[in-house]
C-alpha cells in the first residue's frame, strides 16, 4: 500500500467520506480536532517509522492528506 493510501485510510477513519480531494483542508472544514493530531502524530511516527519533531506537527504540515504525504516522504529522504 503506497503512503497516500495509508494516510488516506487513517483520516477516513476519523471523517468517514467526507474528504473531496487531497488537497481539502480538514481542519479548516472542520473534520477534525485537536484529539486528532496527537492520533496522527503517532500514526505517522508508528507507520512510517518517523521521528517527528514539534515543529513538524505546524497545520501547513498536516492540513491536507498531500500535506501529510509530503511530510512523511521528506522525513524519509533524511
Amino acid at each position: 500500500m503506497e503512503n497516500i493510501d495509508k494516510v488516506k485510510k487513517f483520516i477516513k477513519r476519523f471523517t468517514g467520506d467526507n474528504i473531496y480531494s487531497d488537497t481539502e483542508d480538514i481542519f479548516a472544514k472542520g473534520l477534525v480536532n485537536s484529539l486528532f493530531l496527537a492520533q496522527l502524530a503517532v500514526f505517522i511516527e508508528m507507520e512510517f517509522d518517523i521521528e517527528l519533531q514539534k515543529a513538524d506537527l505546524e497545520i501547513s504540515n498536516i492540513c491536507c492528506v498531500d500535506a501529510i504525504v509530503s511530510l512523511i516522504e521528506s522525513k524519509n529522504a533524511i
